[in-house]
């Protein structure tokens, strides 16, 4: 799905990033509405209450797709993927607040190695600035404009995880149900939010979709539409069972792929600071998991 929104938001001059993720969300739910009158899922009715109580899970939802999808404009897909990770170290402390989890030793270990490995990430903007030399501002390039939104995903990201645990617990949904009510209450705020902030003029749309390739981002807006069902479903099934902690740093893991479809399809350069931050990161996530086994096995 990052490797589809990134082909997406990186077309010359798209701007309507709320409009793709309107049809993501309508294409998620009319999937999960179709499998269930086929008879093949099952969850709640529709509940006004349900509802109501919800919103707040969506419209952060929202906020965490868009902010990371403005990200992917002005970031590489390995160093978006490289800092979406940091969001760990600030949803174990959450969890520390919120379900008086712990924080060890070799856990905090695992949450360095994740750190060192986002400023290997960054380390050449950052020389850039020091030498005095602005990172392109160009859709698609490195910028601190990316690092802005990236920051604000990282925080709206571990919100997002944790209220939807609080939440869960709450309402007692099951994994179906908040896959369900999270697409479908999301559609009418990213419909609202398209009208009241992007163009919907003619000139624009014929910008953002060009008769030559409309087909075609149409298509993949679908496909990644269709793979959120499956990100959403495992994403509440993972945060239930088991840790909002351990669902982001396993998750963690999927950098390897991410970030190597980046240096494939999109000329991300294979340089030392990439491939460096994503073996340590990758480390990091080796570390933690090493932690959660120590933790499991004395809590025992």
């Amino acid at each position: 799905m990052t490797v589809v929104n990134k082909f997406v938001v990186s077309g010359k001059g798209f701007n309507m990033n709320f409009l793709l993720l309107a049809i993501q969300s309508v294409v998620c739910s009319s999937c999960v509405v179709a499998a269930k009158r086929l008879g093949v899922i099952t969850f709640r009715d529709w509940d006004r209450e349900d509802a109501r109580r919800w919103f707040p899970i969506s419209f952060l939802l929202v906020l965490v797709i868009y902010t990371g999808s403005k990200s992917l404009q002005y970031l590489s897909v390995p160093v978006y993927t490289i800092f979406k990770n940091l969001t760990i170290i600030l949803i174990a402390y959450g969890e520390v607040l919120w379900f008086g989890g712990s924080v060890t030793p070799l856990t905090l270990v695992s949450f360095g190695l994740m750190v060192v490995s986002s400023l290997i990430a960054a380390s050449p903007d950052v020389l850039r600035w020091m030498n005095g030399v602005g990172a392109a501002p160009s859709v698609g390039a490195q910028s601190s404009a990316g690092y802005l939104w990236m920051f604000f995903n990282c925080f709206v990201s571990a919100g997002y995880v944790l209220a939807m645990r609080k939440r869960i617990k709450v309402t007692n949904f099951k994994d179906w149900d908040s896959m369900f009510y999270n697409n479908l209450l999301s559609i009418p705020v990213l419909v609202v939010f398209s009208i009241l902030f992007e163009t919907w003029s003619s000139d624009n749309l014929e910008r953002n979709f060009p008769a030559e390739t409309r087909t075609s981002l149409l298509s993949l807006m679908a496909f990644s539409g269709a793979a959120a069902v499956f990100i959403s479903y495992c994403t509440a099934w993972t945060v239930r069972t088991t840790s909002s902690t351990t669902f982001s740093m396993v998750g963690a893991l999927n950098k390897l792929p991410v970030a190597a479809s980046g240096i494939l399809f999109f000329g991300d350069p294979a340089n030392f600071s990439n491939v460096c931050s994503i073996l340590v990161g990758f480390m990091a996530g080796i570390v933690f998991a090493m932690a959660k086994s120590v933790q499991s096995a004395a809590a025992k």
